[in-house]
């Protein structure tokens, strides 16, 4: 375990929070859609095409918890093809101090709920999180890749420096899930931080059913 020591001042008391040391091989589901954005929203937020997704990390993994997040395709002539996550949240604050520390990626912490059914290879699922108690999305899917074959898979992140300062970092994945395109339906809080997604034409759906994935 890595240990991190948040900056503090005369008026806090330190705090320290651990987190597993990388790479962090992790086990789960994830159920994704991908939506068009027409217009640039920020800086960081340009219009094109977007990903979004909640998680699963599950026992098995060297932390348990939920995510929902947002991510970008971005490509460069140093790093080559990887994804820029712009939005997440999780409800773990290891899996905060981590995720900032090691790869810069902008962790925040929410609640979520999860719900999920079986029919024979039928899935129905659904996700909400919400921040203080003020919604920010939720999503039903429908699915059936329990019973598709396991397949690999292979990508990897590109984050630029956190608000809070540091260096931009990259980070690779990769292993194998069962994965098939799914039915997915997504609600934005219209006074949420992904309100921007709201007016994005969704695009397509898939689930990862039971990936296993070695991230770092």
């Amino acid at each position: 375990m890595v240990e991190q020591t948040p900056k503090t001042n005369a008026d806090t008391t330190p705090e320290t929070t651990s987190y597993p040391a990388a790479p962090w091989s992790m086990v789960g589901s994830l159920w994704l859609s991908l939506f068009k954005v027409k217009e640039q929203v920020d800086e960081t937020r340009p219009a094109g095409v977007y990903g979004a997704a909640f998680v699963s990390y599950e026992e098995g993994s060297p932390l348990t918890y939920s995510e929902l997040l947002v991510a970008r395709p971005v490509k460069s002539d140093e790093h080559g093809r990887r994804v820029t996550i712009t939005d997440i949240w999780v409800d773990s604050p290891a899996s905060v101090a981590g995720g900032r520390e090691l790869w810069a990626i902008p962790k925040g912490l929410c609640d979520f709920t999860l719900e999920t059914s079986h029919t024979g290879p039928l899935s129905r699922t659904q996700w909400s999180a919400t921040a203080g108690r003020r919604p920010i999305a939720s999503a039903r899917f429908t699915d059936v890749s329990r019973a598709a074959l396991r397949l690999p898979f292979k990508g990897g992140t590109w984050q630029p420096e956190l608000p809070e300062g540091g260096d931009e970092k990259t980070a690779t994945l990769q292993g194998s899930s069962k994965a098939l395109p799914c039915r997915g339906h997504w609600e934005f809080a219209a006074d949420g931080p992904l309100a921007w997604l709201r007016g994005a034409r969704p695009l397509a759906s898939a689930r990862m059913s039971a990936f296993r994935m070695t991230f770092g």
